[in-house]
């Protein structure tokens, strides 16, 4: 199996990314990237998750020189609403509302920078995903899971909230958190 030549760093402490990357047979290593992920004002959904991506690679890759890093950020949109991830359980119930009985999409932004060069390769993905209509007993069970908590949009594909996605539309592990074939695709050119 090709891989980069240079080792791979994660810049997210993502327990998601981390294993869909494993389950890859991708080597990397984890070192978090800490940055501010307010959008600004004007940003495009795209645009957004694009710049984020960017960001923590590069605020990776100024500690790691020599190293080839991966950033990644995931968003929600609904209409033209960015969910992100909740602020409290009041927050995961409005969004659970806002996605129930409709498409939405989930859009990952992904850099990867190439050690020494520092060549950026910023890409993004978006899987369109139906939910059916939920019940507020659905809602408020599954916000008592604490499941939402840490997810964009509020909830977890790969989780309880399976039962109630019924369609989608584009990359599955784009929507658990990291489009793995386009990383991979971008990992290869990198290594060429």
């Amino acid at each position: 199996m090709s891989s980069p030549t240079s080792p791979l760093v994660l810049a997210s402490a993502s327990p998601r990314r981390s294993e869909l990357l494993r389950n890859a047979g991708i080597a990397f290593t984890v070192q978090p990237a800490h940055v501010d992920e307010r959008m600004l004002a004007g940003e495009a959904p795209e645009e957004y998750a694009r710049r984020l991506a960017r960001e923590k690679a590069q605020a990776v890759s100024q500690q790691r020189p020599g190293e080839t890093v991966l950033g990644a950020d995931t968003i929600v949109v609904v209409d033209s609403e960015v969910l992100e991830k909740p602020r409290d359980q009041a927050d995961a119930a409005r969004m659970l509302r806002l996605l129930s009985g409709r498409s939405h999409r989930v859009i990952t932004g992904v850099c990867v920078i190439k050690a020494v060069s520092s060549i950026e390769d910023v890409r993004a993905a978006t899987t369109e995903v139906w939910m059916r209509d939920l019940s507020e007993e659905e809602i408020q069970e599954y916000v008592a899971s604490g499941e939402p908590m840490d997810k964009a949009g509020a909830y977890a594909i790969q989780g309880i909230a399976s039962r109630w996605i019924w369609k989608i539309v584009g990359c599955y592990f784009n929507v658990v958190g990291l489009p793995v074939p386009l990383v991979y695709r971008m990992l290869q050119e990198r290594s060429e």
